[in-house]
């Protein structure tokens, strides 16, 4: 390499790491209250919301999927404490309608949704997605649109190709020895942020959180239950994110 290549070259090199590592300085902490979703983050995206860095990543995803013929939508993104309230709330009085014990009634609802408080949707990182250029089901957010011929199984085989390139990685896997959520294919988490914020929100004191908030069911939020659920719901996830 010439002596000029050289020099140019070290100086780009350094102008990136230094251009990086000032992003990454400048970045703004997220607060304990972000983490449980009853903060005010600073959200993106038109249709959903994602925090910037990886509103950006989803862009430029959707942008790669599109020139395969894959086009990428949103279901749901960021979601606040209140959100999730109402949809514990919902879930809870309709269990209940059907005769199930407070117990029983929060074990059936967390088999997908996450006590408000604990949901990484609070964080503005993850996205459930589907795939808006094709013939939509009755229910879009099931297991089986996304495999053998469902409507969304090219977007899944795209994913498991591509998702990692943009950061994005499924959250919940179709691991037999995995516990806690069952397998969602529709649920993406922007890694880059959300391993950080998910070793931060490990530091909180979730049993105190939960009791205060007096959430229909929250009498059974034992000690035994919550580290559980700690250990099978929040951390029992695709490794790549933790």
């Amino acid at each position: 390499m010439k002596k000029n290549n050289i020099i140019k070259y070290v100086f780009t090199t350094c102008f990136v790491i230094a251009t990086l590592a000032q992003y990454a300085f400048n970045l703004p902490p997220i607060s304990d209250q972000e983490l449980i979703g009853q903060g005010s983050p600073q959200l993106f995206g038109k249709g959903y919301k994602l925090r910037a860095e990886a509103h950006t990543a989803f862009i430029n995803m959707q942008t790669a999927a599109l020139k395969d013929g894959i086009s990428i939508g949103a279901v749901s993104s960021y979601r606040s404490f209140a959100h999730q309230q109402r949809i514990w709330e919902r879930k809870f009085k309709s269990n209940k309608a059907k005769g199930l014990s407070d117990l029983a009634n929060i074990k059936k609802i967390i088999e997908y949704s996450t006590i408000p408080g604990t949901s990484r949707h609070h964080w503005g990182t993850d996205i459930d997605i589907y795939q808006t250029n094709v013939k939509q089901p009755k229910n879009v957010l099931l297991p089986k649109n996304f495999h053998a011929n469902g409507p969304y199984c090219k977007l899944k085989e795209w994913m498991d190709t591509n998702a990692a390139t943009y950061g994005f990685y499924l959250v919940y896997t179709d691991n037999a020895n995995r516990k806690g959520f069952k397998y969602e294919p529709w649920h993406f988490s922007y890694k880059a942020l959300s391993s950080d914020y998910l070793n931060t929100y490990r530091t909180l004191n979730i049993s105190e959180i939960l009791k205060k908030e007096a959430l229909s069911g929250s009498a059974s939020f034992s000690e035994s239950f919550i580290n559980q659920y700690i250990n099978q719901n929040i951390l029992d996830i695709n490794p790549e994110l933790l």
